[in-house]
């Protein structure tokens, strides 16, 4: 395993102060929750570390035995008729276990018309991402994996081609309920840029987060921090700056603490998870992000912006999960999940014989 991610950050390279975020990369689509239970908990899940194989898009650390043959299929229905969705199996083979997978975004059709309007076809836009990747467990508590990323973009006749990858650790202690997962996402460049010379950079990330599972009560709450390579991700809007609020008095000033308490927060996801039931066949799930909430709000208005919610239940051998989040009082994502692990269906084959 070392020598897999010694091999992926010399081919690579690891250039964080080279890459950008809020907007200016491409790919964007593979930022998006590749599950409904991630869309329920806040976008994002690094820390946990149980028997959901799709987890290993968002960790690769987090692989393990409890995942190997499960499959797992999602599809989600985003705003304005464009739709995504992710489908991947895992397997343990030897000391590792692996992961396959692929994340996709269409969308839809567009007209094609000439300068003055007039309609002379139609053309389409889609994305895709091949990912292939393995977990290693180094001791007890602690593990580390990685994934390669290969992807391919198309809008009408511009094509382009580029090469990622994901590397985390995760340090599970499963005897206090505690774990915390880091991991450097989307690494990497383009092969081929949609026009000559004109390289762009992906949607690099750099995330920590913290998990504790409760005593006494069958609840799991996780803070994820992002964009950890970057402070400042507060958005300078000139407009604010000369704008009045309702009735014509004119904006406080913001006080350099709760600008940088703002930022902070923005660097920030709570979620929080309740496991019901003797085997946690029910799953009740919430999260709040802050940098959502914050660049999407209406002014004077409260609404749910920010907020997501879920939850995961399981059926016999099969899991159906559904998530929620809240973008803007335009609309939001609904996700829905379905998984099995095949593991279950031999062995109820032995039964029966």
């Amino acid at each position: 395993m070392k020598y897999l991610v010694i091999f992926l950050l010399v081919f690579i390279g690891l250039d964080a102060v080279a890459q950008t975020t809020g907007g200016g990369e491409v790919y964007q689509f593979m930022t998006l929750p590749n599950t409904a239970r991630v869309t329920a908990l806040g976008g994002s899940l690094i820390t946990v570390k149980d028997d959901d194989g799709a987890l290993a898009f968002q960790n690769p650390a987090v692989l393990n035995d409890a995942m190997s043959n499960q499959i797992s299929f999602s599809q989600s229905f985003y705003l304005a008729d464009i739709n995504y969705g992710s489908a991947s199996v895992t397997r343990k083979l030897g000391k590792l276990n692996y992961v396959a997978g692929v994340q996709y975004i269409n969308y839809g059709d567009f007209q094609m018309t000439d300068e003055t309007g007039f309609v002379t076809g139609q053309f389409d836009a889609q994305e895709t991402a091949f990912l292939a990747g393995a977990g290693y467990q180094y001791s007890e508590t602690l593990s580390f994996g990685a994934t390669t990323k290969f992807i391919n973009s198309r809008f009408e006749t511009y094509e382009s081609y580029g090469i990622a990858a994901d590397l985390g650790a995760l340090y599970a202690d499963t005897s206090k309920g505690f774990s915390i997962g880091f991991v450097v996402k989307n690494v990497g460049q383009q092969l081929s840029s949609y026009t000559p010379d004109n390289e762009e950079v992906l949607p690099f990330d750099v995330q920590l987060g913290i998990s504790k599972q409760l005593r006494y009560l069958p609840f799991r709450y996780t803070f994820t921090f992002h964009n950890l390579h970057r402070w400042e991700i507060t958005y300078n809007d000139p407009e604010a700056e000369s704008a009045t609020l309702l009735f014509g008095e004119e904006p406080v000033e913001t006080s350099e603490f709760a600008a940088f308490a703002d930022n902070l927060a923005r660097h920030m996801t709570f979620s929080g998870e309740f496991l019901l039931g003797r085997k946690q066949n029910l799953r009740l799930r919430f999260a709040y992000d802050h940098l959502r909430r914050r660049e999407l709000l209406v002014d004077n208005t409260i609404g749910t912006m920010g907020f997501s919610l879920g939850f995961g239940l399981k059926i016999n051998r099969f899991r159906i999960d559904y998530g929620r989040g809240n973008y803007h009082l335009a609309g939001g994502n609904s996700h829905l999940t379905f998984s099995t692990n095949l593991s279950e269906f031999k062995s109820k084959k032995k039964i029966i014989k």
